[in-house]
C-alpha cells in the first residue's frame, strides 16, 4: 500500500472513505484526473494512482492538464512528471487570452473555459468520470462564498452527475484537510514551478480564508461545524 504511516496513509484513508460513502468508483471506470500542477491536484493523482495497487476495484487514469495559453512552463514540466509516474496523460491547449492580458481575465471566464476544455477532453478519450482536486477546506470555503456572495445555501458536491449522466464529477479529497496535503507534498518531489493567477490575492476565496482564520480564534471547530452543516440541513427551520 505504499507508505503505511504519515500524511499519505491518512490522505489515502480519507479518500477511500469518501469513495465508499459517495460510491464514486465502479469497476472498469476510466477517470480523467484534472491536474493543474498545484499541490492538490498532484496529490489527488498520486493517491489515486497508488490506490490502484491494492483496492479491489480496477480503474484507469488519464492525467489531463489544460494549458490555458499563458506564458508558463507547466505543460512541459508536468509531461515529464507524468512520464516518471508512469500514468497516461494528455495536455489540452486552449487560448484563453484571445488577445487580452491576464489582468483582463475574470475568475469566472478562466474557470468556465478550463472546465469546458476538461469535459470535452474527457469525453473525447472515453472517460466517464472527472476527478477534481477540491479538498475539505475548499468545500467549507465554497459554502461561505455561496452564502455571503450568492445568497444561497449550497456547496461543492463530492459526486455530481452532469450532461444527463454522461460525465460524473468526483472529488475524492472531499474529506482531506488542506494542512494534511501541505505536509504530504513535503515528503515528495512534486514539480515546483509556480504559475499563479494574477487575481489570487484579491479573490473572494482568499477573503473567505481570512474570515475563517479569524473565526478559528474564537471557535477552533468552526471549519468542522461548517462542513457538517451542509449534511445536517433542518428543512423545518428554513424559509
Amino acid at each position: 500500500m505504499g507508505i503505511l504511516q504519515g500524511p499519505e496513509f491518512y490522505i489515502s484513508k480519507c479518500v477511500g472513505r469518501a469513495i465508499m460513502d459517495y460510491k464514486m468508483l465502479s469497476e472498469g471506470d476510466k477517470i480523467a484526473v484534472a491536474v493543474s500542477g498545484g499541490k492538490d491536484s498532484l496529490t489527488l493523482l498520486h493517491v489515486l494512482n497508488d490506490r490502484r495497487k491494492f483496492v479491489p476495484i480496477k480503474y484507469e487514469l488519464l492525467a489531463v492538464h489544460v494549458d490555458m495559453g499563458y506564458p508558463c512552463h507547466h505543460p512541459k514540466i508536468l509531461s515529464e512528471y507524468f512520464k516518471q509516474m508512469g500514468v497516461d496523460y494528455h495536455i489540452e491547449t486552449i487560448d484563453i487570452l484571445k488577445g487580452k492580458s491576464r489582468k483582463d481575465i475574470s475568475c469566472f471566464w478562466c474557470s468556465w473555459n478550463r472546465r469546458k476544455a476538461l469535459f470535452e477532453t474527457a469525453n473525447r478519450f472515453g472517460c466517464t468520470k472527472v476527478a477534481l482536486g477540491h479538498h475539505r477546506d475548499d468545500i467549507i470555503e465554497t459554502t461561505l462564498l455561496n452564502l455571503f456572495f450568492q445568497g444561497e445555501i449550497s456547496t461543492m458536491c463530492p459526486k455530481q452527475e452532469l450532461f444527463g449522466g454522461k460525465i460524473t464529477i468526483i472529488r475524492p479529497l472531499a474529506y482531506v484537510e488542506e494542512e494534511l496535503i501541505r505536509k504530504f507534498v513535503k515528503t515528495l518531489e512534486f514539480p515546483h514551478h509556480k504559475c499563479t493567477c494574477p487575481n489570487s490575492v484579491t479573490s473572494k476565496r482568499t477573503q473567505i480564508e481570512g474570515i475563517i482564520r479569524d473565526l478559528e480564534k474564537v471557535c477552533p471547530d468552526v471549519k468542522t461545524n461548517i462542513f457538517r452543516s451542509v449534511k445536517r440541513i433542518k428543512t423545518d427551520y428554513l424559509l
